[in-house]
């Protein structure tokens, strides 16, 4: 029977058990977990711009000659491999990996040549791994020259059945060239890509000059170059600045246009010209990691919910090229604003976030700016350098070993003969005699018959004074700082040859374009601009018509209503309603029932009384002024500004009480300087327009004296035009009173009877 007490030879389970406080072992275990994340998954080495993955993935197609020279090679076989050898996580996460090396939208440098769906800039996602193909870029190839060099140390895989190296060495500058991003255990990463002529360009300053400042740095390394190109629309302090500390924020913007032209720069408007002045919006690029599908349908959401009536429809036309066209409501559309409003409400703008935080080669993370980065890289490169020319003079070293016992058996050939033919072991007899070292004697032993010829021995010198050189040279340049420089920078402008801007790889994708001040905000700028007749009937309804109708045109009513208000106004107009009570309200002409019916009554869209009545409705004029006057003669000018109703309840702007009501709103001209005043007693005054004030509200001051009744009307004009009025009538005739003086007193007087033939309804009109 089973004990329940461990036996002597069996170990006692609980021994392995240790006491230890809660926190502690929790602190530790998640610092470990997190020194993994930040160091073996989610940040990049500064020195091949790679993680870990996708080091990995580019190794494992290297060891399966998936050159670019060569057949692709399904992606599951790579997959495989990768997460078989040297990458024990999720097939999932290791294929994606590969799908983004992939795609020329994501990376500026494609690592990866695909062939299948690799997905695209829809955000459609690539197929599975089983139906796509793969194979290296000569890019990737650039990246990886040298491992077999000696340049880089290997380190066993998870398992230790194989090895992988710990970076690759070569001079492409992947870090900058290609971006990254990661997010870690309490830091991330994020690296915009940028072009390879720029970096070097930098670098090649920096080296000769290694003081030299951020600020000539970025002459020549201008900043971001997307891979799906588009705009930088900060200013170029701002970027600066962001690269100055490794830290800041990429303002990114769609590209406006409709091609390139025969230059091949872009068509920098947008503007597509149609027939009869019709026009549409089109768009060639997309702000990088914005997918166009998503795109486009917010686009289409903020038609459908009419967050933008000057926006008509959106149509994708994109083949292989990007062509998102845009139909704006009519052309009148301002252009600028619809590209404005389109840029505030959509990812047509994004900011890409800068953090260069990476390993460096201690593999230690920092948040690095841009001249400490390209130093740390420029010694990296010098390291791979020297560790090349070592790997080399050794190798030069063991040939020349080599080739000194070649020429020493050319020169006493008969005797080597002799010796292997007589001795048994003929290998000690040939060290005693000749000198040579066990390796040169194996050598001499193991060539061939073939090879015992009078031309191989001139070759063998030939090569061994090619390789003397060759040290020669090679020792000097581990004695010279200046000559590992200029090494440098030889390959350095080797590679800008290759990627220049003159390449269609090497070309800048971003345009680099300080965008205008921002315009601010309005939604009344989203109304499309038409004309329109405002029509006001005597029982309140109202009504807009389109187009400008002449005022005295026939109109239906209800039956008992008819007309009292009619102006000409934009739908982009505010509309002031005066109310007799002295409230002002404002409605937008844009909000306006359509004329096919009667309208809707004024009170049902505003706050307003059912005793109150409404006097005047006129159209609001920035910076204009009118002229209010209450039936007791008191009055005051008010700014049009000031009469603007926020809400439905309108503004208290004249006083009133019982009994007084609000009767006179007239606009006041510009080039008015005298107010008419008129009393139901039939007497005109006429005074300077200056002795009214300007009030945002009250009641303002006596602008006529009346011992029986009230004021009837009041107006202003230029004295020197005179007084019209008209004549009435169906002549349409006015007559205009020149000579004022007679009227002309101060404000506050009782006044005279007005001109022979002024209108009996005591109204100028």
């Amino acid at each position: 029977m089973p004990s329940d007490t461990p036996t002597g030879d069996a170990p006692d389970p609980f021994a392995a058990i240790t006491d230890a406080p809660f926190d502690a072992a929790l602190s530790e275990r998640y610092l470990v977990y997190a020194l993994s994340t930040i160091t073996a998954r989610s940040l990049p080495d500064l020195r091949d711009g790679l993680k870990p993955v996708h080091r990995r993935l580019l190794w494992a197609m290297r060891q399966l000659r998936l050159n670019p020279t060569d057949a692709f090679k399904k992606s599951a076989r790579v997959v495989g491999d990768v997460i078989g050898k040297y990458h024990p996580h999720g097939d999932a996460s290791v294929y994606d990996a590969m799908v983004r090396l992939a795609q020329d939208f994501a990376l500026r440098y494609p690592l990866v040549e695909g062939q299948g769906n690799f997905g695209n800039v829809d955000g459609d996602n690539a197929a599975a791994y089983r139906y796509t193909e793969a194979r290296l870029t000569a890019t990737a190839v650039r990246l990886m020259a040298g491992l077999e060099d000696g340049t880089v140390d290997f380190h066993p895989t998870y398992n230790g059945e194989e090895e992988e190296p710990e970076i690759f060495p070569g001079l492409f500058p992947n870090l900058l060239a290609n971006g990254a991003t990661g997010i870690a255990v309490g830091m991330a990463t994020s690296i915009p890509s940028h072009n390879v002529a720029e970096i070097v360009d930098a670098t090649l300053l920096l080296i000769d000059n290694p003081h030299v400042t951020h600020d000539d740095l970025m002459r020549v390394f201008h900043g971001p170059d997307f891979a799906t190109g588009g705009l930088v629309v900060d200013s170029a302090a701002a970027i600066s600045a962001a690269y100055a500390s490794g830290k800041g924020a990429i303002r990114q913007r769609a590209r406006f246009s409709t091609g390139r032209d025969d230059t091949g720069a872009w068509e920098p408007t947008g503007i597509e010209k149609l027939g009869g002045g019709q026009w549409q919006l089109v768009i060639a690029e997309i702000p990088y990691m914005v997918a166009k599908g998503k795109l486009i349908e917010a686009i289409a959401g903020l038609i459908a919910d009419k967050k933008l009536p000057i926006l008509e429809d959106v149509r994708d036309e994109s083949d292989t090229a990007i062509r998102i066209v845009l139909v704006p409501k009519s052309r009148n559309v301002d252009p600028e604003l619809l590209k404005e409003s389109l840029c505030r409400l959509t990812e047509l703008e994004s900011r890409f976030s800068l953090n260069l935080n990476v390993l460096d080669a201690r593999r230690t993370p920092g948040v690095l700016g841009l001249k400490p980065l390209l130093q740390q890289w420029v010694i990296a490169q010098i390291d791979i350098m020297l560790r090349r020319t070592r790997h080399r003079l050794g190798k030069i070293a063991d040939r020349l070993e080599l080739l000194g016992g070649y020429i020493i058996a050319y020169l006493n050939l008969d005797r080597i003969i002799a010796i292997i033919r007589t001795e048994d072991e003929p290998k000690p007899v040939m060290i005693a005699e000749f000198a040579l070292t066990d390796r040169q004697a194996e050598a001499i032993l193991n060539m061939r018959l073939r090879a015992l010829r009078k031309l191989e021995e001139m070759e063998l010198r030939r090569e061994r004074d090619g390789l003397l050189a060759e040290q020669a040279e090679l020792n000097a340049l581990l004695d010279s700082p200046a000559r590992q420089r200029t090494r440098l920078k030889r390959e350095l402008m080797a590679l800008r040859k290759d990627y220049g801007p003159e390449t269609a790889l090497g070309r800048r994708r971003t345009t680099l374009a300080e965008a205008a001040p921002t315009r601010e905000f309005n939604a009344d700028a989203m109304i499309e601009k038409e004309p329109v007749t405002v029509i006001v009937s005597q029982r309140g309804w109202i009504r807009a018509a389109k187009g400008h109708l002449p005022l005295d045109a026939d109109v239906k009513f209800k039956e008992g209503d008819g007309p009292a208000f009619a102006l000409h106004a934009q739908t982009t107009d505010k509309l002031l309603i005066a109310l007799d009570n002295g409230r002002f309200y404002t409605i937008g002409a844009d909000k306006l029932p359509g004329a096919r019916g009667f309208g809707e009554p004024v009170r049902t869209m505003l706050d307003i009384g059912p005793e109150a009545q409404i006097v005047a409705v006129l159209v609001w004029r920035s910076g204009g002024q009118v002229l209010l006057a209450a039936n007791t003669g008191r009055g005051f000018a008010a700014e049009m500004d000031e009469l603007l109703a926020e809400t439905r309840k309108g503004r208290a702007v004249l006083a009133t009480k019982p009994g007084v009501k609000l009767v006179v709103v007239r606009e006041i001209a510009p080039e008015h300087d005298h107010v008419a005043v008129i009393g139901d007693n039939r007497k005109l005054v006429l005074f300077a327009l200056n002795e009214v004030p300007v009030l945002a509200k009250g009641q303002g001051v006596a602008l006529q004296r009346y011992r029986d009744g009230g004021m009837a009307d009041a107006i202003t004009l230029r004295l020197a035009d005179g007084l019209s009025w008209a004549m009435g009538g169906d002549s349409g005739r006015t007559r205009t009173e020149k000579d004022l003086a007679p009227w002309k007193v101060a404000r506050g007087a009782a006044g005279r009877l007005p001109p022979n033939g002024f209108p009996r309804d005591n109204r100028f009109g």
